[in-house]
């Protein structure tokens, strides 16, 4: 986060996250990685995940475009797209109970990560800071990423700022080995006296936060 350029100042993310019927959970997602491809032929998808801990019947994705003009068309192109309408979307719409999106921009400090082995398990987190943006709280909260960062316990994937949606919002995305590997981790993370400095620096900027703990589905390039 900071007050001057993006790393791309065109290039943005959308994150959709869905609320599935409890009782149509296991529906949804073997549809998603059934069909996914018609939808992936359009443009580029990140990652798809259904949430495991902090949220239920909850699948999160991200997608990334180019700029806005490219997503009107890849949204015109998916409204003009038969299979993808006939196969997937008439289907899944019925089990779907509330969608909500929001766009977001890479942090100019992060690159995009990805995980160093499949088969574990992805933290998000979502920071809702005080109003003012970057200009008053970002050195101070990329201090704190970078802190754990330093512990080596998990390794960041991607840390994006919201443009439309909820502002002030940062979602962080980690990946661990596994859920227990996490919980060990931040047992270490709590005793080290560079973490806590930091936490204790950039918590006076936060409103609120949320952890989510998400599995990724079959189809998603991030596993």
């Amino acid at each position: 986060l900071a007050t001057g350029p993006r790393q791309n100042n065109s290039i943005f993310y959308e994150i959709r996250k869905y609320d599935i019927k409890p009782s149509k959970m296991k529906e949804f997602v073997e549809m998603v990685n059934k069909y996914l491809h018609l939808r992936t032929a359009h443009s580029e998808l990140l990652g798809f995940w259904s949430t495991e801990l902090g949220a239920m019947n909850t699948v999160v994705h991200i997608w990334k475009y180019d700029n806005f003009a490219h997503r009107a068309a890849v949204r015109h192109a998916l409204a003009n797209d038969k299979d993808w309408q006939g196969k997937f979307l008439s289907a899944a719409l019925p089990l779907i109970e509330k969608q909500h999106n929001e766009v977001a921009y890479l942090v100019p400090w992060c690159q995009l990560g990805k995980p160093p082995k499949e088969g574990g398990v992805y933290e998000w987190v979502t920071f809702q800071m005080k109003p003012g943006g970057p200009a008053l709280w970002g050195e101070a909260f990329r201090a704190a990423i970078n802190a754990h960062i330093n512990t080596g316990y998990t390794k960041l994937i991607g840390v994006f700022h919201t443009e439309y949606g909820l502002l002030n919002t940062v979602h962080v995305i980690w990946w661990n080995k596994s859920p227990d590997d996490r919980a060990a981790g931040r047992h270490r993370a709590h005793e080290d006296a560079r973490v806590v400095a930091a936490v204790r620096d950039s918590v006076r900027f936060l409103e609120s936060q949320q952890n989510m703990l998400l599995i990724p589905l079959q189809c998603s390039p991030l596993k």
